[in-house]
Order: C-alpha cells, then sequence, then structure tokens
C-alpha cells in the first residue's frame, strides 16, 4: 500500500485543526493504510512568529527594496522589541504561560502599531474578571500587526486568517494563479517550502493529499505541489476539500495538472479508495509492459516457453474475456469524481457510478501526528460566538451527512455536501467522542453539520447521558419548531453550549421565497427556549437577498434589535447576499426576478455569480449601519436608539409592530395533556420516598407521600399523596436509572393509580409543575 502525506495549507484556524485530514486519515487508517498528516496553517505561523523568524523578516526589510508605511518603519523601529516578544507571545496564546497576562494588560510589555489605535474598552468588553481574556485580546492584536508588516512586505500573500485568497475568488481564468507561482518565492513562500522540504524527508511518502476548504488555502497548496514536482517527481499529488468542491466542478484548465495529478470532488473516502486502486492498476501495468519488453528480447535470454507465456499473459491482461480491448483498459473505470490530465494535455472528468461511502462507516477522526498543544487561543473581535470559532481547542465531528432540509434557496443544496442526507446512530457517535476524547485529551467539541437534525441531537444527547460522558459541545441548526424548551433543556444537560443558526433576513415575506421553513414568531420561541436552557444564541443574519427593499431591510433591523432587546439572541453577524452557481438562486435566477450578469464561466473556477436586482434597494448602502448596529446591540448598547441613528442616508421608518418579538413569546404554549406521544425523560438523581402521618379532615390521620430530590445545586421536596407517591417515586427511579426504556407520556397515564383523581388535573397539581420546572422534561 501507498504512503500517504496529508496536508493543510495556510491559512484556516490557529486555535484548532481543521478536521478534513483527521478525517480521511481515521478512515484510511480503519483500511490499512500508512498515513501521515500535518497542519502547515500551524507550523507557519510558528515558524514565522518566532525570534528566528521575525529575525529574517527584519533583515530582510533593513536590507532595503521595500517602500515602508509609517506604520511599518515604526515597527521597524521597535525590531528588538518584538524579537524579545515573540516567543513569550506565542507561548501565553497557547495557554502555557498565563502568568503573563498581568504585564501584556497593565505593563506595556508588547509593542503597539496600528491594530491597537482603535483598541475597545476592555474593561467594558471583558469586566473586571476577564484578565485573561483581555491579554489574549491585546496579544492577539499584537499578532496581527506583524502579519500586516508581512502582508505589506515579504509576504503579499499573507494574511491570519485569509491566505492569497484574492487570487482564488472567483478565478474563472487560472492566469493570476500562474503568474504568481512562475515568481520566484517570497520569504514567507520559503519558510513554508522549508516545512515541506523536511516533512518530506521525514515520512518519504508516495502520495501527498492537500485539502482546500477555502480559496485562501490554494495558493500555498499549488506552491507546495510545485515544490514537489521540482524535487520528488515520483510523488502523486492530489487535491480535495470544499473549495475544489464548489469552485472547480467544471475545471478545463490544464495548466493546474502541473502542480496536481488528481483532484476529487464531494467526500474524498470513495474516489480515494477507488483512485490508489487506479494507481496500482497503472502500476500493474506498467510493471506488465516492463516484462513485455523483457519477454521480447532474444530468446537466448529466455526459454522459448518463458517468452511465449510472458507475451500471452501481457495480451490477455489488456483484452476482456471475449478477445478484444476492453472500452477501459487503462483502468479509468476504477475512478470515481476524479479530474485528471489524459495524454493528450486535455482536462478529464472521470466519474463512474460507484456507491459512495455510507456515513457511519466513514470512521473516526484521527487527530495523531497534530500538533495539538501547540494551537493558538486568539480574541480577535469581541463577538461571542466569534471567540468559539479562535479560541480553544474543538474536535470537530459531524452528526448526519448532508442537509435534512435542503430547500434553502440561497444554498448549494444541489451539491453532495448539502443533497445527500445520512445519519449515524447515537451509539456510533458517542463512540467516535469517547476515542477522541481518550486520543486528544480535549472534551469540547464542534458538530460542523449545515444543519444537525433536532432528532438526531436528542438521541445524542440521550446517549451521552446515559453513559455520563461529559462533554461541551455547540454546533449549527434550523431554527424549527422541533426544538422545544425541553429540548433545549436536554440538549444544555448533555453538554450544550452554543448554536448558531439562520434567521437570514428577518421578513416572512423573505424567509418564505427563500424557502427557510420558519416564521419569526417560530424563531423568537426557539431561541427564547435555547437562552432559557443557558444555551448562547447566534443568529446568521442576511442582506441583500433578491426584491429585498430598502423597508423590508429597515424592518428586518427591528426585528433583530427587538430579539437583543428581548435577551433571547446573544450574538449574530450580518452577510451579504452571494449568488452561487449551485443554488436554486443560481440556477433560475428568473424565478426571484434578478439578472445574471457574470462572469462568463471559464477554464478555472466558477461559483459565485454577479447579478443585478432591479426591484430591490441599493443593498451595498445599508452594510456598515447595519454592522455598526449589530456591534452595539450585542454589547447591549443603544438598543432604544431610532433604527436612523445607524445610517448616514435617509432609511424609512420600521413598520414592524415594536411588540411582534414579545408578542409571539407571549403566545400559549402546548399543555402537556395534549402531547401524549412525547417520552419522559428525568435529568434529576432517583428520589428518596418518605410517607408522612398528617392531621386530616374532622381529626382523621391521613399520609402524605414526601420525596426529596438531591441534586447538584440545591435538595426540594415534592409532596403528594400517598396514592401517588410511590407511583412517582417508582417512575422518576426508572427514568433515572434505565435510560433504554422510552415511557411515553401516554403510557404514564395508563399506569396512574386508581382513585388517584383525574391524569389531567395531576398535570396540573404543584407536585408534576415543580418536577417539570426542576428537569422532568418531555422530548
Amino acid at each position: 500500500m501507498p504512503r500517504l502525506l496529508l496536508l493543510t495549507p495556510p491559512l484556516t484556524q490557529l486555535n484548532t485543526p481543521y478536521p478534513a485530514t483527521a478525517y480521511i486519515k481515521g478512515f484510511l487508517v480503519g483500511r490499512g493504510y500508512d498515513v501521515h498528516q500535518a497542519d502547515f496553517s500551524l507550523e507557519l505561523v510558528l515558524r514565522l512568529f518566532s525570534q528566528a523568524g521575525l529575525t529574517r523578516v527584519f533583515d530582510e526589510l533593513e536590507a532595503g527594496g521595500y517602500d515602508l508605511s509609517d506604520n511599518a518603519r515604526r515597527m521597524l523601529r521597535l525590531r528588538r522589541r518584538y524579537e524579545a516578544t515573540i516567543g513569550p507571545a506565542i507561548r501565553f496564546l497557547q495557554n502555557k504561560d498565563l502568568t503573563l497576562a498581568p504585564r501584556i494588560c497593565h505593563g506595556r510589555f508588547l509593542p503597539e502599531a496600528s491594530r491597537f489605535d482603535n483598541v475597545a474598552d476592555l474593561d467594558t468588553a471583558f469586566g473586571t474578571m476577564g484578565l485573561t481574556d483581555q491579554a489574549r485580546h491585546l496579544a492577539t492584536l499584537y499578532l496581527e500587526d506583524l502579519a500586516d508588516l508581512i502582508k505589506e512586505t515579504v509576504g503579499p500573500q499573507f494574511g491570519l486568517s485569509r491566505y492569497a485568497e484574492s487570487l482564488a475568488m472567483s478565478a474563472t481564468h487560472f492566469d493570476p494563479l500562474h503568474e504568481a507561482l512562475q515568481a520566484a518565492p517570497n520569504l514567507v513562500d520559503t519558510m513554508l517550502l522549508e516545512l515541506l522540504d523536511e516533512r518530506l524527508a521525514e515520512v518519504q511518502p508516495d502520495i501527498v493529499g492537500f485539502t482546500v476548504p477555502f480559496p485562501g488555502n490554494l495558493y500555498a497548496a499549488l506552491r507546495l505541489a510545485q515544490r514537489i514536482k521540482q524535487t520528488h517527481t515520483a510523488i502523486v499529488t492530489v487535491m480535495g476539500g470544499g473549495y475544489p468542491n464548489t469552485e472547480l466542478r467544471g475545471l478545463r484548465e490544464p495548466r493546474f495538472f502541473d502542480y496536481i495529478d488528481y483532484l476529487t470532488l464531494d467526500d474524498g473516502e470513495g474516489p480515494w479508495l477507488r483512485l490508489f486502486a487506479y494507481l496500482q492498476n497503472k502500476k500493474d501495468k506498467k510493471e506488465r509492459h516492463a516484462e513485455l519488453v523483457e519477454a521480447s528480447l532474444p530468446l537466448h535470454q529466455h526459454s522459448s516457453d518463458e517468452a511465449v507465456e510472458m507475451l500471452r499473459q501481457a495480451q490477455h491482461d489488456e483484452q476482456g474475456s471475449d478477445g478484444h480491448p476492453e472500452a477501459s483498459d487503462d483502468g479509468r473505470h476504477l475512478l470515481q469524481r476524479t479530474f485528471l490530465r489524459n495524454e493528450a494535455g486535455q482536462v478529464e472528468y472521470v466519474n463512474y457510478p460507484h456507491p459512495d461511502i455510507p456515513h457511519p462507516e466513514v470512521g473516526t477522526p484521527d487527530y495523531s501526528d497534530l500538533r495539538l498543544t501547540d494551537y493558538l487561543s486568539v480574541i480577535e473581535v469581541l463577538n461571542p460566538m466569534h471567540r468559539l470559532w479562535s479560541d480553544g481547542r474543538w474536535n470537530k465531528l459531524t452528526v448526519a451527512h448532508g442537509c435534512y432540509w435542503k430547500r434553502c434557496s440561497f444554498c448549494d443544496v444541489t451539491l453532495d455536501y448539502i443533497g445527500r442526507y445520512e445519519t449515524a446512530p447515537a451509539t456510533l457517535l458517542v463512540d467516535r467522542i469517547e476515542q477522541i476524547v481518550a486520543q486528544t485529551g480535549q472534551t469540547g467539541f464542534h458538530f460542523v453539520d449545515e444543519a444537525a437534525p433536532p432528532l438526531a441531537l436528542r438521541d445524542l444527547a440521550v446517549e451521552l447521558l446515559k453513559r455520563r460522558v461529559s462533554i461541551s459541545w455547540w454546533g449549527n441548526i434550523r431554527f424549527e419548531k422541533t426544538f422545544t424548551p425541553d429540548l433545549c433543556r436536554l440538549l444544555a444537560a448533555s453538554g450544550c453550549i452554543a448554536i448558531s443558526g439562520g434567521l437570514e433576513v428577518a421578513s416572512d415575506r423573505l424567509l418564505a421565497l427563500m424557502e427557510k421553513g420558519v416564521t419569526l414568531a417560530q424563531v423568537a420561541r426557539v431561541t427564547q427556549g435555547f437562552t432559557e436552557a443557558g444555551i448562547l444564541v447566534h443568529a446568521y443574519l442576511m442582506y441583500g437577498f433578491p426584491t429585498q427593499t430598502a423597508q423590508e431591510t429597515v424592518d428586518s433591523l427591528e426585528v433583530v434589535r427587538q430579539l437583543f432587546e428581548a435577551g433571547i439572541v446573544q450574538s449574530g453577524y450580518w452577510h451579504r447576499f452571494s449568488m452561487t452557481a449551485h443554488s436554486p438562486v443560481g440556477k433560475n435566477p428568473a424565478k426571484y426576478q434578478v439578472v445574471a450578469t457574470g462572469p462568463a464561466p471559464g477554464p478555472f473556477a466558477w461559483n459565485d455569480l454577479w447579478h443585478d436586482d432591479p426591484l430591490g434597494a441599493n443593498h451595498e448602502l445599508f452594510g456598515p449601519g447595519l454592522a455598526k448596529s449589530l456591534y452595539n446591540y450585542l454589547h447591549g448598547v443603544a438598543l432604544r436608539e431610532p433604527l436612523s441613528f445607524w445610517f448616514d442616508f435617509k432609511v424609512p421608518r420600521p413598520t414592524v409592530p415594536r411588540q411582534l418579538i414579545q408578542q409571539a413569546l407571549a403566545e400559549p404554549t402546548k399543555p402537556d395533556a395534549a402531547q401524549p406521544n412525547r417520552r419522559l425523560f428525568w435529568l434529576g438523581n432517583a428520589p428518596a420516598l418518605h410517607l408522612k402521618p398528617t392531621g386530616g379532615p374532622k381529626g382523621q390521620p391521613t399520609t402524605r407521600a414526601i420525596l426529596t430530590c438531591y441534586e447538584q445545586a440545591e435538595d426540594f421536596e415534592v409532596k403528594t399523596t400517598a396514592l401517588i407517591g410511590p407511583w412517582l417515586h417508582a417512575l422518576l427511579t426508572r427514568l433515572s436509572t434505565d435510560y433504554d426504556t422510552k415511557i411515553l407520556l401516554k403510557e404514564a397515564a395508563a399506569s396512574f393509580p386508581a382513585g388517584a383523581g383525574s391524569w389531567e388535573s395531576f398535570l396540573a397539581s404543584p407536585a408534576w409543575q415543580l418536577l417539570r420546572e426542576k428537569g422532568l422534561l418531555l422530548v
């Protein structure tokens, strides 16, 4: 079997590894392959942001040849201070020297350049107890200053969150990338190539695979592949990832294959297994050809029988069973979703109908090889959800493949990563979670689903609680009504700390047009359920959807303001609508009353489309005001200001009722008696039962049942009748110890003791309501 090296090129997150190589490694190791991996995003940053790395940067600047800005000249004069502080700052961000926080915050320890000009009020942002967070934010600004200097001078393509992204964004033609790759490597490129040379010498791979999740990873991947082709011609280079899956589906550019031998689309497990079989077939065929050549040598080098047999076998291998050459005798019938360059120099896409690897069989991500203790916890912006993205080590895992809804008109619903929906059993998911925790020592999980299915999350939560597996997790959902307050509480008990979901344009007309499948009232109630369960809620917001008017934009902002004012959304971010080639809007612009204006498809990338929106507002005007208002709302500032306050041009008054969200939250909920098919779930422990005699009417003695529940923070008592008490004790004891038996509310009703009164009256009793408040759920 071939030896593989899987690489994540710069730059992805610095706080945690991008999961693609870990996923494919886990799958291939399970099939017996020898697989190694490296995250060059992290390794390049650590090489660059070190004393030795900065010395090389400053030496090159002092050697001349750069037209430096005033900010860059100032940083060059502070060279010695940057070289002295970079090592301690990196260790601090790696959580290896947190005692440095007071010096960073109060000691003028770090040199400051332009990123510090507009630093936020840290006491307001972090409070008096957030010293480490303040220091982390300041150290992040310090790194961003250095990144700005590098981008201005020795590494024009460099960026901490994007690396040469402009070269790959909407790159319908390959020329800009090709020209950049033909230029001599700059200092940052040189450091990256040094990392590659070291890793190739260590691993000695037969195949090097690149994941390119974002446009900003493409340049570095091709630069690395170029080096391989220059120094190790026998190594096969393969690429896959989110960027090719969306941007390169119509690839016709032969020059791309000067760097990459094979490009696979969509999930890589199946195509890679078949590619390995194809490569082995090519190798076997080459060896057979060599044998044929040897057999055709003068007969004194072989017996005549040997020569005849070798010729016969070689001919048989290249023919079908009927003696005629097979249509795919080059082995291409083995390939699945793979681009290659043929012998004529033309690009071909080969996709024989092999079955996909089912989601339950993709295996457990394998994080070995990765430098898990060296990732950086950074705080770039003061947004609570964005902090989860950049601060802390999160293991990445997928609950289900694809999206169970797959209708949103702005989404790539026609592509495999959205359109093919498959689930895995909760038992298997928790098996994977336990394996990952054992390997990494980290209990934080980011479920990277497009939209995690609520019922699968319910089953996952029950399994986590059943096995007493303690993790913290967050992920993306749809704000759909299945997420009841009780389900939110169950998810919180299993470790859910945050969720993000698409509110998009907060307009019922536009939500229906984009086939979101939710209403504003529904979103309000779902976000309230999560918030009351102690789960952070982040809303993805969109402006500029086709036919969206200025009035609808302002009304949408008013809804967002009300959500923040009600305290049921704690974080959000406005995105400008982008029309993509694989979405329903992109495939049928006329249906949404917009006009596609380009770019024309070229031989390279094609995904982001330009369009005119003749019925819509001038969407570009609204961007700055929407962003400014949201930044203030998530800090609880200026929630009562008129919406015109955020814009420097005249906007219409909102037509949304000022109590729209409050009215939605005030709507009555469905009573328990109307939910007989819901499953009972008890978050608490088995209670203790005590029967206590009490005085009854007319001196007749009676007995009361007291159930004492011992919980983490407080104990409480439930008082009921002597008839109901033992029944309720047995029910709660069973619920707390037997997670495998599902008890529906109607089944509990069937066992309710006769003579204890009506079931409906019991459901309205103080005893039942107290239990519901304390953790008796209907899910």
